[in-house]
């Protein structure tokens, strides 16, 4: 029995045009002969009716405070009103559907309500219904603990619920279906030139996942490859092939990426972020003890008031580290009671570059500074790794910034 796992994103169900041109999509999968599990995500968007942020928003106007274990019950019915409409869609076409809830396809978490973490999958339902010729139509995001707690598993848990169904199911591949043809070198509304990449190894996609690229869950990846399962990110609206993501090489096209090849995969930023200096020999009355010692008390403050931290630079006279916007004034304040005078900078932007061709080649830090100064935008701070390279600049800049790297580059030829 080859098995192949399609997700559809919220996007991609919002109407009911859109949802059969998505049940048009598994109508093809099975003429190859393939038996289907289709993993859906809510429909539509915040605003939406039955969308995941329309449903929260309806709990908050009563209370701010509900309860993490009634919210995940509430969060996870967008995605069941949206496989149970999947699964009308698909005995619509002719098909023979039927769905399962992430408990019942045997998706087991651990009991963090809100985020949960996958422990493991059970398939013995999802393939009993698979062995009878049934598509098999699951709603992402959700699972149960042991102790048989609904539980959610965070933003993009639908794309990881797709993964480990697959890793579990032994499937030939994972479909993630969106709005957009494939991953690209970068975001197509900052960058004209921007292109699809045929082929992403599943270090470089996950890397660009966590660095803001927002097609797929790094989560997701991370499943993935730990069988080196496929996935193949793809459009619903059209017949492009899209991107594969693999560390083999499958059959491509004469003149298409190869993976492994390229000094920058592709760019990806995360805005709206608050850049924060401390200067280590200013700011306390007491005595400081060693650089070490003053920054585990800056971070641990940090973490004990659940304020994540990121780009983190650390010199003898000098901390330097981003949080986001929304966090800025409760992190100052939390320093200037420990008697640290810190300055913050706000609306930053981080920009990565990521692909495998940095690890050892001189020069991509200063063609990065290159591109930068030709263009006129001034770097806040830098960083750099075997696989990737990271620049502040200011947000008004970020635009600007991501075309120059783009340009220098050379990502759109």
């Amino acid at each position: 029995m080859n098995i192949l796992v399609q997700k559809f994103g919220g996007t991609s169900l919002s109407s009911q045009e859109k949802r059969l041109q998505a049940a048009g999509k598994v109508v093809q999968a099975v003429g190859r002969d393939y038996a289907v599990v289709v993993v859906v995500s809510a429909m539509g968007r915040e605003g939406d009716p039955y969308a995941t942020d329309t449903l929260v928003s309806v709990a908050k106007a009563v209370s701010p405070d509900m309860p993490k274990r009634e919210m995940d019950m509430l969060m996870s019915c967008g995605e069941v009103i949206s496989g149970a409409v999947m699964v009308t869609t698909l005995q619509s076409l002719g098909l023979e559907a039927v769905l399962l809830t992430g408990v019942q396809a045997g998706i087991v978490t651990n009991g963090t309500y809100g985020d949960a973490r996958i422990v493991r999958v059970e398939p013995e339902g999802v393939l009993a219904h698979l062995s009878e010729k049934r598509v098999v139509v699951v709603p992402g995001f959700q699972g149960a603990s042991e102790s048989g707690e609904l539980t959610t598993l965070g933003r993009g848990g639908s794309d990881t619920s797709a993964a480990a169904l697959g890793v579990a199911l032994g499937a030939e591949a994972i479909e993630i279906f969106t709005d957009v043809e494939g991953i690209m070198t970068a975001d197509p509304r900052m960058v004209e030139d921007a292109r699809i990449l045929a082929v992403v190894s599943y270090n470089d996609i996950a890397n660009l996942a966590h660095q803001g690229a927002k097609v797929i869950h790094p989560r997701a990846v991370e499943i993935a490859m730990q069988r080196n399962v496929p996935l193949r990110v793809r459009s619903t609206f059209s017949d492009s092939p899209g991107t594969v993501v693999t560390n083999s090489m499958p059959d491509v096209a004469a003149g298409s990426d190869v993976v492994g090849d390229r000094v920058i995969t592709g760019i990806a930023c995360t805005p709206d972020l608050t850049q924060i200096q401390i200067d280590l020999d200013v700011g306390l009355e007491d005595g400081r003890g060693s650089t070490p010692q003053v920054c585990k008390k800056i971070f641990r403050g940090m973490a004990l008031a659940d304020v994540s931290v990121d780009f983190i630079s650390v010199q003898p006279e000098r901390v330097c580290y981003t949080v986001r916007n929304e966090w800025a004034d409760k992190a100052v304040g939390i320093l200037c009671n420990m008697g640290f005078v810190p300055r913050a900078k706000r609306d930053c932007a981080k920009i990565s570059l990521v692909g495998g061709g940095i690890a050892d080649l001189p020069g991509v830090m200063a063609t990065v500074l290159d591109a930068l100064e030709e263009c006129g935008v001034m770097t806040l701070q830098s960083a750099d790794s075997h696989t990737t390279v990271w620049v502040l600049v200011e947000k008004e800049h970020m635009v600007a910034a991501v075309q120059a790297m783009h340009r220098k580059f050379q990502l759109g030829t």
